[in-house]
């Protein structure tokens, strides 16, 4: 049985790809510093909370979106430019000095919306693509609970991303089974659901593979839960969402 799932914080996280020839794609990954209070130390993708200027903007831009989802991918572009120094999912290329300014701005605290006014800039939020959503239930040691939408996007060209240096602490772009095996190295730490979501990843050598595989599987909440399996408790997951590996152990499962 699933746990009883919490009232908990929206979030958005940006799965950003660069295609590489012969190869699998690269992913943005970055390490979050060891002093915050959620995943510290792991590899994440950027990403975090949405915020009330998120879903301010979002009722001026989204269009055809659902307010909740507009405000989601624009959390994803903000969170994004202001961990990674990448601008995605802008409606024409931007200069390096620009992005620059950008991000100080986010930084010292501007809203993304002022932001763009300012500058004259416009958001695409079709370039974001919905490829997964997490909502894990409630553990007794957890005291925030992050219901999560993973966005593909391509990685926009021309642009070097750089660490914040208060949340992440590196960055390094590498193809997802680079990167699961760098952790089964001991060379890094992931999360559960970084884990399954780069597993799910590294099926596809494309974006546009990737891409067509995404808009297959409905984007629907994982809530994982706890099961015994082979005499073991498993943390588990649904098995038709197009995950390879639907279920772990929990004493090598990183839940935090």
């Amino acid at each position: 049985m699933t746990e009883q799932v919490p009232e908990s914080r929206a979030a958005a996280t940006a799965v950003i790809l660069r295609n590489r020839p012969g190869a699998a794609p690269e992913i943005l990954m970055m390490e979050r510093a060891s002093s915050m209070a959620f995943a510290a130390g792991a590899l994440v993708f950027p990403g975090g909370a949405v915020d009330a200027g998120d879903h301010a903007l979002a009722e001026r831009i989204a269009g055809s979106l659902p307010l909740d989802e507009a405000a989601a991918r624009i959390a994803a572009i903000r969170e994004t430019l202001e961990e990674s120094g990448l601008a995605i999912a802008f409606t024409r290329p931007l200069e390096t000095d620009r992005i620059a300014t950008m991000r100080r701005a986010l930084i010292e605290g501007a809203g993304l919306g002022d932001i763009l006014d300012a500058h004259g800039l416009e958001l695409s939020l079709d370039a974001l693509l919905p490829f997964a959503r997490w909502h894990p239930a409630r553990l007794e040691r957890v005291r925030r609970v992050f219901d999560t939408r993973f966005y593909l996007v391509q990685a926009p060209e021309g642009q070097s991303a750089s660490v914040d240096e208060t949340e992440n602490v590196q960055l390094f772009w590498s193809a997802a089974a680079e990167t699961l095996a760098r952790c089964d190295r001991g060379e890094g730490q992931i999360i559960f659901p970084t884990r399954r979501n780069l597993e799910r990843l590294a099926q596809f050598t494309s974006f546009d593979d990737l891409a067509a595989h995404a808009l297959s599987v409905p984007v629907e909440k994982v809530t994982p839960w706890q099961e015994e399996r082979d005499g073991e408790m498993h943390l588990c997951i649904p098995a038709h969402l197009g995950y390879p590996v639907t279920s772990e152990p929990l004493g090598t499962a990183r839940r935090v």
